[in-house]
């Protein structure tokens, strides 16, 4: 059973800076990429960011320069660094992930809140 855990989420001011984590357990012998997706009400879940497991990464036109994305392979988690956090980057993120255990399957957290507010 895989289970992907975040947290880090929360209420910050504008400008200000969250660190999400994500961490996959589990039979995992694989993870070839992690992400991040946000859903704010009203709203589809979006992609925020995404890295492979060599690095390479990918950013909604949002995010860029105020978000970095970077993983640490050893330790089956993912993390989000947000700076310069605005009203609209408030939603619930997700954890993604897709994991080889037998085979390859797609697995989501359980979502963290981040509020950013004055």
């Amino acid at each position: 059973q895989v289970q992907l855990v975040e947290s880090g989420g929360g209420l910050v001011q504008p400008g200000g800076s969250l660190r999400l984590s994500c961490a996959a357990s589990g039979s995992i012998f694989s993870i070839p990429a992690m992400g991040w997706y946000r859903q704010a009400p009203g709203k589809q879940r979006e992609l925020v960011a995404a890295i492979t497991r060599g690095g390479i990464t990918n950013y909604a036109d949002s995010v860029k320069g105020r978000f970095t994305i970077s993983r640490d392979n050893a330790k089956n988690t993912v993390y989000l660094q947000m700076n310069s956090l605005k009203p609209e980057d408030t939603a619930v993120y997700y954890c993604n992930a897709d994991i080889v255990t037998g085979v390859l399957q797609g697995y989501w957290g359980q979502g963290t809140q981040v509020t950013v507010a004055s």
